[in-house]
């Protein structure tokens, strides 16, 4: 059975917040279905039970108020006492009890006031995924809130990685105009390396150059003490509530177009509830307050060492990209921009892409694979020249003479070594003699003579001679003329009668 308390949750969050019942459910730690069930109930009934149910806890509870009221102790120390009275149930029923009956006291916080262009407040939000190619990715978004005019600085991302975290900066203080004199920052790991109670902040060395070349001091807040930056934590939560609540989530920059015009059209143009004055009016007393941006660029990338695979590849968030491939199996310098990747070797750029935020992708540039490509083309060449070299000693000439007559000359090379593997060497020896011969250069002409050839030895037929050498080596026998003999002296006797 829900009780009155977190039925009156469920409303407020339905209705004041204009949360959906998924996102109630998700804030209140319930099963949307009794979101949803308790969101259509009015009036809150308690469920009628005529026999009231008895705890193990319900006859100590007189007991616990009075220790409490005696002495401030732990929940712990209640429980050893009722265990020492009979208790046998179990520990955290009496945790929840002492909790109830004795609330913590809410904590005070004094109100921080801001001069013009003193300080700015910084902070990362998320909420949901947005599609991003094939994928879909966590949707960050990066806030910067002045403190004395609350105008806001929003920008959306789906990484929160440390050139990501700068760049933001830098486009916030373009858009201001300006750079606030600190920045109140929360402990992340681009910023704060460690921070301990009593002991003065680590910063991230990158942070601080970074600090150092726009002139900004950076106030990093206490450990779980977000009331320190409560400008851009309120900020987050409106961001949330105002804007993502209601949007209907599409890709990376459809969101980053509709959040500019938010911020723009509502957000910087609204009566802020504590100043009672819109953010874009105050800003106008603190633009001259703020320092001026330095001209000089400032080195935004995040330096990895990569080792790249033997396909010539560097793998960043799981994406690939390629390097020339004499860098194969070779350790590069990758530095990682918010939208590029340039990669070194020996302090000599080697590659330079397009940071893709997809996954899984493979990002190669044409000019990589073209030296490995030649050599292998120019290792199939020379073996090519070796083979038809190898078929006879006037392969060489009959060789020149394709290069002088064919454009293609490369083809028929291959088409004729292919004929050796189909009909012997000397077979295509003498076919290429043949040609030499009568000045033919095709491949087509050897496959001729070669098959003719065949031809002739497997049927009797007609005599063919295609050359002029076959006829000296023809052997005809000796002529028998004595028929010419009989056949003059029979006509002779004939005139003697």
């Amino acid at each position: 059975m829900l009780n009155y308390e977190t039925y009156c949750k469920i409303r407020d969050h339905l209705g004041r917040q204009s949360l959906t019942h998924a996102q109630t459910a998700q804030a209140l730690g319930l099963d949307v279905r009794t979101v949803i069930k308790w969101a259509g109930v009015q009036q809150y009934q308690p469920r009628a039970n005529n026999t009231p149910r008895v705890g193990k806890l319900d006859a100590f509870k007189g007991h616990i108020v009075r220790w409490l009221d005696t002495h401030p102790y732990s929940a712990q120390q209640i429980y050893q006492r009722l265990c020492e009275m009979g208790y046998d149930g179990g520990r955290t029923i009496v945790k929840d009890y002492v909790q109830r009956i004795r609330p913590r006291a809410p904590q005070a916080y004094l109100k921080l006031d801001f001069a013009p262009g003193e300080a700015a407040q910084v902070d990362w939000g998320e909420m949901g995924t947005v599609s991003v190619g094939g994928t879909r990715r966590r949707l960050s978004f990066f806030l910067m809130v002045l403190c004395y005019s609350r105008r806001m600085y929003l920008e959306f991302t789906v990484s929160q990685t440390s050139e990501f975290f700068l760049a933001c900066h830098e486009r916030a203080f373009a858009t201001f105009g300006g750079v606030p004199q600190r920045l109140l920052i929360d402990n992340l790991k681009s910023a704060v390396l460690q921070r301990l109670a009593g002991v003065a902040p680590v910063f991230n060395p990158k942070y601080l150059d970074f600090s150092r070349h726009w002139g900004f001091q950076i106030s990093a807040c206490n450990v779980r003490s977000g009331n320190e930056k409560g400008r851009v934590e309120n900020a987050v939560g409106y961001v949330k509530k105002n804007f993502l609540c209601a949007l209907e989530l599409t890709d990376l920059p459809a969101v980053q177009a509709a959040g500019t015009l938010w911020m723009n059209t509502v957000a910087n143009v609204r009566i802020h509830e504590s100043t009672h004055e819109r953010p874009i009016d105050r800003f106008e007393q603190e633009r001259t307050l703020l320092k001026p941006l330095n001209p000089n660029g400032f080195d935004l990338a995040r330096i990895v060492r990569l080792r790249a695979n033997k396909q010539f590849r560097v793998a960043l968030e799981a994406n690939h990209y390629s390097v020339p491939a004499k860098f194969a199996n070779q350790y590069v310098i990758v530095k990682a921009y918010d939208d590029r990747l340039c990669i070194y070797a020996d302090d000599k750029l080697i590659a330079r892409h397009v940071r893709c935020m997809d996954r899984h992708q493979d990002i190669e540039d044409p000019q990589h694979p073209a030296a490995l490509l030649q050599q292998r083309k120019s290792a199939r060449e020379q073996r090519l020249l070796v083979q038809f070299l190898a078929i006879s000693p006037r392969a060489q000439a009959y060789r020149e003479g394709l290069e002088a007559t064919r454009v293609d000359a490369r083809a028929h090379l291959r088409r004729i070594v292919a004929l050796v593997e189909m009909h012997g060497k000397e077979p295509v020896a003498r076919a290429l003699d043949d040609g030499l011969e009568l000045k033919a250069f095709s491949a087509e002409y050897i496959a001729h003579m070669l098959a003719a050839r065949r031809r002739i030895g497997s049927e009797p037929g007609a005599l063919q001679l295609i050359r002029g050498a076959d006829l000296l080596e023809l052997e005809l026998p000796e002529p028998d003329l004595s028929i010419y003999d009989r056949h003059h002296g029979h006509h002779t006797g004939a005139d003697d009668e």
